[in-house]
């Protein structure tokens, strides 16, 4: 699953349209806010159709991420590895003999910590990572290098909307369980099986839609005098609950 190409920032017009057209992987583009003319139409029209997330900014905003000075009102950030599809993930348990094992992420923006989890649910033998494609961080190359060569082998698939996606991969035979300081132990909670493990944002955690759409709220034991784990060691130690429970059963 070598999918590796090369992580940068497209500025201009021309550059950008020319990327899009070409099929460029692109995580976010930033457009000039109010910018209306026939070259930014276009872009706006070329990202729709691949569903790509446009971010409008200030002139200041632009100025300061631009690395050339000619950004014209438009910079694209192209990521660093491309996009697995979801029945990708599904190919992958059934090649392995195995139900399917996910992980949601629910807006996490740190780029650590994207790739800590992506290392971690390759680790714990996860066949695939979901992220939103709005509000969090894509595969940029520092989430490439954190994972450690895990984003190789491990799928990543991005989407619009996580709670329609935990329904449909419902649909598909799988259950949630949502990391949550305030659920029961995920010792007491039967984690074999078809399952997604829903991780929240770094600051507040699971959103209260997506947590609705989870079956059981889970909880890690904790007995240290601070009460919360950093995004991605939760994720890890909820995986490898997982793995003890599958390897167990």
């Amino acid at each position: 699953m070598e999918n590796k190409v090369n992580e940068s920032l497209l500025e201009g017009r021309n550059p950008v349209i020319e990327a899009l057209r070409a099929g460029k992987p692109i995580d976010k583009l930033y457009i000039l806010d109010g910018a209306n003319d026939g070259p930014i139409m276009t872009i706006k029209r070329e990202a729709k159709k691949r569903d790509i997330y446009i971010k409008y900014v200030a002139k200041d905003r632009l100025d300061k991420m631009s690395v050339t000075g000619t950004h014209q009102g438009v910079i694209a950030v192209s990521a660093a590895y491309e996009y697995s599809d979801m029945e990708d993930i599904f190919a992958l348990a059934e090649k392995r003999g195995e139900a399917p094992f996910v992980f949601i992420l629910d807006g996490i923006e740190d780029p650590h910590n994207l790739g800590a989890i992506i290392r971690s649910a390759n680790l714990a033998g996860a066949h695939g990572v979901i992220i939103p494609k709005d509000r969090a961080v894509g595969l940029t190359g520092t989430v490439a290098r954190t994972s450690a060569g895990a984003i190789n082998y491990t799928p990543v698939v991005r989407v619009t909307n996580i709670s329609k996606t935990i329904e449909e991969l419902k649909n598909r035979g799988m259950w949630f369980v949502c990391a949550d300081m305030g659920g029961e132990s995920m010792y007491d909670i039967d984690m074999t099986g078809s399952i997604g493990l829903v991780i929240g944002n770094e600051g507040d955690g699971v959103s209260r839609l997506v947590k609705t759409k989870c079956d059981y709220i889970a909880s890690i034991p904790m007995k240290g005098d601070i009460d919360s784990l950093n995004a991605s060691v939760a994720a890890g130690v909820m995986a490898f609950e997982v793995l003890r429970q599958r390897l167990n059963k």
